[in-house]
């Protein structure tokens, strides 16, 4: 009884200490994963993360201890259920991700096993004796004679995914030499700094993330200005808008201000800065690529900063 408690507080230790020195965790599915495959996924994890296993009552006993003092643990005790394991690691979580996951085998199918997934058993010449064609009958596989041996017809589903693996099926794939399942270690959940995600959350690039970004300030910027309530990403809209207004109204009246005069004089005296373009064409020879340049240039800073230079406004 004695040595019972004592490896109690031993694991209940070991498991504070890794959760105190490791910021990450990956609770992993481990169905159908050998010893030695675990013994591969250790030595691949080698001076990057530590794997640990145990059953999962003494896990969620021990990580309820833990909670008084560290409550955001209770995020990871929904997932100690089913047949899992730790691996506690302060590498970059895709690259540990990726090294849990590519150590699989290949496995023939078992009789009662659930099929991950569909199963096909492909067309093509068997080299079986005639006289197990019965067998394929049984299981509704199309098959011919030929050259003496049994000739499978067509591609055909044996086994839908999710479906238990049949004793016949199981048979006749292993009579085929046919391993359609592979098995390994399978993330259920990543645990880190106190935040809980599934692994898919780490394929979302910095682009991804950069375009959700632009497009939820788009949104809130529009929402504001619809709604007339001002918010960092409407403010520099409202500004230009305000002060086109004010330009209107300066038009349409005698108010004026040194930087609106020139915008007066283009609308009150429009032919003579229409008479500059022919003038500036007229110069003629290589003079003339380089005005027309600097012309476009004009225009364009004029657009920019808004009627002749009157605001400029820098987004980014």
């Amino acid at each position: 009884m004695g040595g019972k408690s004592a490896n109690k507080a031993g694991y209940f230790d070991k498991l504070k200490g890794l959760l105190e020195e490791y910021r990450s965790v990956f609770v992993v599915a481990i169905d159908n994963v050998s010893s030695q495959q675990m013994h591969e996924v250790r030595h691949s994890l080698r001076g990057d993360g530590v794997v640990l296993m145990g059953k999962n009552t003494m896990v969620r006993r021990a990580l309820k201890t833990f909670i008084n003092d560290t409550p955001e643990y209770e995020r990871l005790l929904p997932f100690v259920k089913g047949n899992v394991g730790f691996v506690f690691t302060n590498g970059e979580l895709k690259e540990i991700r990726d090294k849990l996951l590519a150590n699989r085998v290949a496995a023939p199918a078992r009789a009662g096993a659930v099929a991950p997934i569909d199963v096909w058993i492909p067309a093509g010449n068997t080299g079986m004796e005639p006289g197990k064609t019965s067998f394929f009958q049984a299981l509704g596989v199309p098959t011919k004679i030929a050259r003496g041996t049994i000739e499978i017809t067509t591609d055909l589903k044996l086994v839908e995914a999710g479906n238990k693996v049949g004793p016949s099926e199981a048979t006749l794939l292993n009579m085929m030499n046919i391993s359609p399942f592979t098995y390994g270690l399978g993330i259920e959940q990543v645990y880190d700094q106190g935040q809980v995600f599934s692994a898919e959350i780490l394929d979302i690039g910095q682009e991804q993330l950069l375009g959700s970004l632009a497009k939820a300030i788009t949104t809130i910027a529009t929402i504001s200005l619809a709604i007339n309530f001002p918010t960092v990403p409407s403010v520099m809209h409202s500004i230009i808008n305000s002060y086109k207004n004010l330009l209107a109204v300066a038009v349409e009246t005698a108010i004026t201000w040194p930087e609106v005069e020139e915008l007066k004089d283009r609308i009150a005296n429009p032919e003579a800065y229409a008479a500059a373009a022919p003038a500036a064409a007229a110069a003629g020879g290589a003079a003339a690529a380089p005005a027309q340049e600097e012309k476009k240039d004009e225009s364009e800073s004029e657009d920019d900063e808004g009627f002749g230079g009157l605001l400029y406004v820098d987004f980014f």
